[in-house]
């Protein structure tokens, strides 16, 4: 056996409606970027909407495509547009845009008629600058899209921005700067049906971030968002765990090589790293690209390894391979390759 990834949609589950309740009666968005962090966006997005999220962001349309394809009926928003992005395939899928400058805008105009305006969430960037329309911006963005909405070609949805989730501090400042988008939009006639700021942080630590919905992305696949507090900690479960087996034993005796490295998501910065094995944590003594050295004076060959899983049964997490390889654990999971096979695992099969 070659490394593995399992997938426990139960657990996924578990978490989204955990998120849902934490936040209830605010709507949930379920971020499913990257591939759903890498577990698999077309089988999690619906099972995120039949446990309690009411729609899915992507960051590429076409990402939302393929859901759109998948079969996936409900709210998609996309906000990631490289310049001269064509939004004429994202309109005629009923695909909402996330908007941060006249020029998106503009095309999104083109793109919509009033058979079927494009739908829009326009930006305003609140300290974070990952895109989203300057203050000095806002007035004249808004004003340009309430001329559109007017003209049919725009349904101007929602007004959304980033939090940084770097201090409280920093967040207070983001939510003023937040309130203020919102009041001059207000001033000028557009006051639309959703506002949405937090993502995984604030959603669950700020109520006053929520607003209508909020973004929830890496602590539905049991990942904390936060550096003083784990997943496990949280009441999340882990999501992915990578699996793999013993290779064969190695001198000197009490070494064995599994059949996973860093070509198969194995973080080869890692410092003080372990697996699991027999039973208990083995301690990784080097990486390569297709197999791992761990020191263990248990296991034989072709027996389980897991590289991380889920804490509350012993095994290393993501959370704490982050820690080794001095990252966070989005990384740990969005690196796990798409040659490593997923397998979707619930109820008795798990």
């Amino acid at each position: 056996m070659t490394a593995k990834a399992r997938i426990d949609l139960d657990a996924f589950a578990h978490n989204v409606a955990t998120l849902r309740d934490r936040v209830a009666p605010v709507d949930v968005m379920l971020a499913v970027k990257a591939d759903a962090y890498g577990h698999g966006m077309a089988r999690l997005g619906p099972m995120a909407l039949a446990s309690g999220a009411t729609s899915l962001a992507v960051l590429e349309i076409p990402a939302a495509l393929a859901l759109r394809e998948a079969g996936v009926e409900h709210r998609l928003f996309a906000w990631l547009h490289a310049p001269g992005t064509d939004f004429t395939s994202a309109v005629d899928h009923e695909i909402d845009l996330g908007v941060s400058s006249m020029d998106e805008l503009e095309r999104a105009g083109r793109a919509g008629s009033p058979a079927r305006p494009a739908v829009v969430h326009l930006k305003i960037d609140t300290g974070l600058h990952r895109n989203g329309a300057l203050p000095e911006q806002w007035p004249a963005l808004v004003e340009r899209a309430r001329v559109l909405q007017s003209e049919g070609v725009v349904q101007i949805e929602g007004i959304w921005s980033h939090l940084a989730d770097t201090s409280p501090h920093d967040d207070a400042v983001a939510l003023g700067a937040f309130n203020d988008a919102l009041a001059v939009a207000a001033s000028l006639g557009v006051e639309p049906p959703v506002r949405h700021l937090a993502a995984s942080s604030a959603g669950w630590r700020e109520p006053g971030a929520r607003f209508d919905m909020v973004r929830f992305g890496i602590a539905a696949y049991g990942i904390s968002p936060f550096g003083d507090a784990t997943g496990h900690d949280l009441g999340l479960r882990a999501v992915m765990s990578l699996h793999t087996t013993v290779l064969g034993a190695s001198a000197p005796t009490g070494h064995h090589w599994i059949a996973a490295g860093f070509g198969d998501g194995v973080p080869a910065a890692a410092v003080g790293a372990s697996v699991w094995l027999s039973g208990e944590r083995a301690s990784v003594e080097r990486i390569e690209i297709d197999r791992t050295l761990v020191r263990s004076k248990l296991g034989v060959p072709g027996e389980p390894v897991v590289v991380f899983g889920e804490p509350g049964r012993g095994e290393p997490s993501a959370e704490e391979w982050a820690a080794w390889a001095d990252t966070i654990g989005d990384e740990i999971v969005t690196g796990v390759p798409a040659r490593v096979e997923r397998e979707y695992v619930s109820g008795e099969n798990r």
